[in-house]
């Protein structure tokens, strides 16, 4: 339970490298279940979440290999991933309960061993996400399911057959899912109301580089051809454009200057645009951000969360800090999860002005100044959003509970050093 200590009050100026997707990382991690090949997977980042993915695969028998290496003046790593022959095909409680990404196996041990035995899975606490729509989809192709002893156990006799599955919503983890299920099912598998995130393109891209038959990238309608047999290769993954969306509030929030290197502002255009409506200024090149605060009059914006090419509900959270100190009212409105604000009790910890209204929205009024104070990280985008709040606040913020940061940001205390904020980790030993 390490502690972030804040000194708020100043601007921050330089670059900050975007790391590898989180969002990506994990998905794809799991996709090299479907080959006995090896898959080297590069740019991918240095957080918990792909250490407990990680420790998740090495007790299902996969062979993993890793290789950091510097790349532009950055450290990130190469991981080799093989599992030519599976030990289990169990993915049991105390590795998945740490993260709900866990989930992402399920799709890819059916369609490849017939069988799969998955504990329901935990991760942060920002509402039900209910697995029935990734269910729902795999028994349309033929898989038994039975729910039992907090298990889900999953059988398939032969190969899954290719469907038509329609999502009641557009969701990225059962997209993701039934991709990696349907590139090994037999026929053809066609996903309608399918996500459209950056980040499921490049679980597409994975897998047609290993063999598979995906077409409609980018599109809400997705066709895959099954085919008998995936290979190896070697991708790299994108950068995260939440890490870069969360940095770009930082540089607007201090009143500074950043240059986010390996930033795509192709998978940002939505947040980019709030952000310039506030009043800071934005350039952009083919590979960086340049987010420009030290004139702006901030001014507060109404937000609607939503999906892909929507704003992203794991942004809200550091927009909400942003608003918290902008001129006016801004109306806060989070489309995706129903349990989503549990940051604003903290903020107004530090003095921020929010009324909630219902459980979807909230009115965010801008206050001159907010006020140091110990608060406690509820789940890993609002952690974030606590952070912002000790950057521009006066005095010492101690922000507890930081393991969520871990688990989505990497090196975030030595990336904020590096352009000038006062920040350290208070390492609390047994």
């Amino acid at each position: 339970m390490d502690k972030i200590k804040i000194i708020g009050g100043n601007q921050l100026f330089g670059q900050v490298y975007i790391s590898g997707a989180k969002n990506t990382a994990l998905p794809i991690i799991c996709a090299t279940l479907l080959t006995e090949d090896a898959v080297k997977i590069k740019n991918i980042p240095f957080l918990s979440d792909i250490k407990s993915l990680n420790s998740l695969l090495l007790q299902l028998g996969t062979q993993i290999e890793i290789k950091e290496e510097q790349c532009n003046g950055h450290l990130t790593q190469t991981i080799s991933y093989c599992t030519p022959k599976p030990t289990s095909l169990v993915a049991p409680y105390d590795y998945v309960r740490k993260m709900r990404a866990s989930y992402y196996v399920l799709g890819p041990l059916l369609a490849k061993y017939g069988h799969v035995e998955l504990s329901l899975p935990g991760g942060c606490a920002i509402g039900a996400r209910p697995m029935d729509i990734h269910l729902s989809a795999l028994e349309q192709m033929g898989a038994q399911i039975e729910i039992k002893n907090g298990y889900v156990i999953a059988d398939v006799n032969g190969r899954l057959k290719g469907a038509r599955v329609s999502f009641h919503s557009a969701s990225v983890g059962a997209t993701c899912n039934i991709l990696m299920a349907a590139a090994l099912a037999e026929g053809t598998t066609i996903i309608e109301n399918a996500a459209k995130e950056p980040e499921i393109a490049d679980l597409i891209h994975l897998l047609n580089k290993m063999g598979a038959k995906i077409e409609g990238e980018n599109t809400s309608t997705l066709t895959i051809q099954g085919v008998d047999k995936l290979y190896g290769v070697t991708h790299e993954i994108i950068n995260d454009r939440i890490e870069a969306g969360s940095y770009a509030v930082a540089a607007a929030m201090t009143k500074g200057r950043l240059e986010l290197i390996n930033a795509n502002p192709e998978h940002l255009q939505c947040p980019l645009d709030i952000l310039r409506k506030v009043g800071v200024q934005i350039e952009t090149t083919p590979n960086s951000i340049i987010v420009d605060a030290q004139n702006a009059h901030l001014v507060g914006q109404d937000i609607y969360t939503d999906y892909y090419p929507g704003f992203p509900t794991d942004l809200q959270a550091q927009f909400m800090a942003l608003m918290c100190i902008a001129d006016g009212a801004a109306m806060i409105t989070e489309s995706i999860w129903e349990n989503r604000f549990m940051h604003i009790p903290e903020l107004m910890r530090m003095g921020a002005n929010i009324n909630v209204h219902g459980h979807a929205s909230a009115i965010v009024r801008g206050v001159p100044k907010l006020s140091a104070a110990p608060v406690m990280s509820t789940d890993l985008r609002a952690s974030f959003a606590l952070i912002l709040a000790g950057l521009f606040a006066e005095g010492e913020t101690i922000v507890n509970r930081v393991y969520h940061l871990d688990r989505g940001y990497e090196h975030l205390e030595e990336k904020f050093k590096a352009v000038g904020a006062d920040i350290e980790r208070i390492v609390i030993k047994d």
